[in-house]
């Protein structure tokens, strides 16, 4: 079986997860059976972003474990077994192991993530494993909008969700929109 990885990026609060979710229902729809990958289950743990000092930009592309991210990927192309792969806990902000399993015979796999298309740091390895890209560039007032509302949905007060956009996802944000070009297909 030839299986597709296919990449759906973007910067924090573009619609990632929700593309992929609907990507997957329609292929299911259809009758090809599929999977979504969320590179948010390859975050550190929060106790590792404190140890290392990172946790105050947990988002930044130091903070994922790029070398685990590369080869699940890796693992995903050839196919051959099945593959456990990270969820992630939004409640808790923290990775959940093995939460979600791809079996042999899924033909399409959808990846969802910020650093799919960067290009240094180990993340240059996760493009040439990818069929295709999409790359999600909504609004910036918008995109802002919907994380400062996530934030607040998850426990942060108004001012600590402004702050912390302004102080992680917005950088993020703009490192992820320099990669932009380096798409299959860009949607606005």
């Amino acid at each position: 079986m030839t299986r597709r990885l296919v990449g759906i990026t973007g910067p924090p609060g573009a619609g990632k997860s929700t593309y992929a979710a609907a990507e997957h229902e329609r292929l299911r729809a259809a009758g090809t059976p599929s999977v979504v990958v969320p590179m948010d289950g390859f975050h550190l743990p929060q106790a590792e972003l404190v140890r290392l000092g990172r946790r105050d930009r947990m988002g930044a592309p130091d903070t994922f474990a790029v070398e685990a991210f590369v080869a699940v990927l890796t693992a995903l192309r050839d196919a051959r077994a099945a593959v456990r792969v990270p969820g992630f806990d939004r409640e808790i902000e923290e990775p959940v192991a093995d939460a979600i399993e791809i079996a042999t015979d899924i033909p399409i796999v959808i990846v969802e993530g910020n650093y799919l298309l960067h290009d240094r740091d180990g993340w240059e390895r996760v493009r040439p494993l990818l069929d295709t890209v999409i790359y999600l560039a909504p609004d910036d007032a918008v995109r802002r909008e919907r994380l400062i509302a996530r934030h607040i949905a998850y426990g942060k007060t108004p001012a600590e969700a402004e702050e912390w956009v302004a102080r992680s996802d917005d950088p993020n944000a703009a490192l992820i929109a320099a990669t932009a070009h380096r798409a299959d297909r860009i949607l606005h």
